[in-house]
């Protein structure tokens, strides 16, 4: 059974159908969609689904910002970024 977060990316983004396979494309992509969810959580001024946001995101350049703005408001000095509070990964880092 899948988990919640996977079921999320898969339909917000089709996580499951990118073809991206080889050297540290899939973990890279991994972490840009996560960060992109978090984002498209974080701004609240819509109620559709994350995947209607993200559809919107891609073609409105106002909405967009509206996104980031969100999603950078959140930040203060002490904290990391508040796209990236919620991440869970599993990403270690550790490069091959």
């Amino acid at each position: 059974m899948e988990n919640g977060l996977h079921w999320t990316l898969d339909v917000t983004f089709y996580e499951d159908g990118c073809g991206v396979r080889t050297g540290h494309a899939p973990q890279n992509l991994a972490l840009m969609r996560r960060i992109a969810l978090n984002a498209l959580n974080l701004e609240q001024s819509l109620k559709p689904s994350n995947r209607q946001k993200s559809n919107r995101a891609a073609m409105d350049n106002n909405y967009i910002l509206t996104v980031l703005t969100a999603c950078l408001s959140q930040h203060d000095e002490t904290s990391q970024p508040a796209c990236q509070s919620n991440l869970r990964c599993g990403y270690s880092g550790v490069t091959r």
